[in-house]
């Protein structure tokens, strides 16, 4: 019988790659806003897919609204994939950050233990919350040590995904996710920032892209490879926890290297260091081990940092208006 999967925060990155991705498997899949009717689910659409995900409201703030999602659409697997996800902005916003991952995982699993539906739950974390990773890549036996809000919201998520699989037996597990990139990410993260002002000037924009430091180091890997090893954790007969990584490490310099180089441009011409933009407690190496993952699912990255600039830039360039858009400036 086709399976149902109800994704909690459909309008972000990985939703959209797993919601392509389900849907080839032939599943019915449901996906959640607050307000679904007041949203336009651009990535859905960029995908071709908007008219094959079912979309409703849920308040994942609102235990009653998530019991009564859950109750109607009867999941197979859910995907907890909401929250605030800016690493950035959980510093000026630490409690909206905290209670949007932490209620809204506690409602799913409490709407999951009343309701009596053998819903497997996935839940998505973040290599952020080893903190700085120097000594050796980060599985799933290395100490946490979060460095932000977001971490610390991430971590308390994993926390109660692990309590409420020992504690009641549900089928819960975390994907502990490093930095993942694709053509969806927005122009708040980094790596888009980055890729987006390079495309603009090698078509001769002359801004200046301004940036806070550059010497961290992280492990990108590829959303659309990450979300496969998603899928593949709620298949297994009994619930785990996994690191997902590529096992590579670069530094935002090298990143920024790689992207203008490949334009044929030299990023010291174009880069403007901003101390301002530095954060408070920041990570300045983070890589991850994802051997378990290997092992156990068969799961390995493919694209590391290198390979996937080239499809940053292809897709990026495409997106650009024409000199005879109506949105283009001389």
């Amino acid at each position: 019988m086709k399976k149902t999967a109800l994704i909690v925060g459909i309008t972000g990155q990985d939703a959209a790659y797993l919601s392509q991705l389900l849907l080839n498997k032939g599943y019915r899949v449901v996906g959640t806003s607050r307000d679904h009717q007041l949203s336009t689910f651009p990535h859905l659409t960029r995908l071709g897919i908007s008219g094959e995900v079912e979309l409703t409201s849920m308040s994942t703030h609102d235990l009653a609204s998530v019991i009564k999602t859950v109750a109607g659409v009867r999941p197979d697997e859910i995907f907890h994939l909401a929250g605030q996800s800016s690493v950035g902005l959980s510093f000026s916003q630490p409690l909206e950050t905290l209670y949007s991952h932490v209620d809204g995982i506690t409602n799913l699993l409490e709407a999951v233990r009343f309701t009596g539906h053998q819903s497997r739950i996935y839940n998505a974390g973040s290599g952020e919350c080893f903190g700085n990773v120097s000594d050796r890549p980060a599985d799933e036996s290395h100490p946490f040590a979060p460095t932000s809000p977001y971490s610390i919201a991430k971590l308390a998520a994993y926390w109660l995904i692990k309590n409420y699989r020992e504690s009641y037996g549900l089928y819960a597990c975390t994907g502990i996710l490093f930095n993942h990139e694709s053509p969806l990410r927005p122009e708040r993260f980094v790596t888009k920032k980055i890729i987006a002002a390079a495309c603009r000037v090698s078509k001769g924009s002359r801004e200046k892209l301004v940036l806070g430091d550059i010497s961290v180091k992280r492990d990108w890997g590829w959303a659309p490879e990450y979300v496969q090893a998603m899928w593949i954790m709620l298949q297994q007969p009994e619930a785990r926890d996994y690191v997902i990584a590529t096992g590579t490490q670069y530094s935002l310099q090298e990143f920024l290297q790689h992207t203008f180089e490949h334009l044929n441009l030299n990023w010291e011409d174009h880069v403007v260091i901003d101390q301002s933009l530095f954060r408070p407690n920041e990570i300045h190496g983070n890589i991850g081990d994802a051997s378990k993952a290997h092992r156990e699912l068969g799961w390995k990255a493919t694209l590391t940092m290198p390979q996937i600039i080239p499809l940053l830039i292809e897709d990026c360039l495409t997106q650009l208006p024409t000199p005879h858009s109506p949105l283009h400036t001389p």
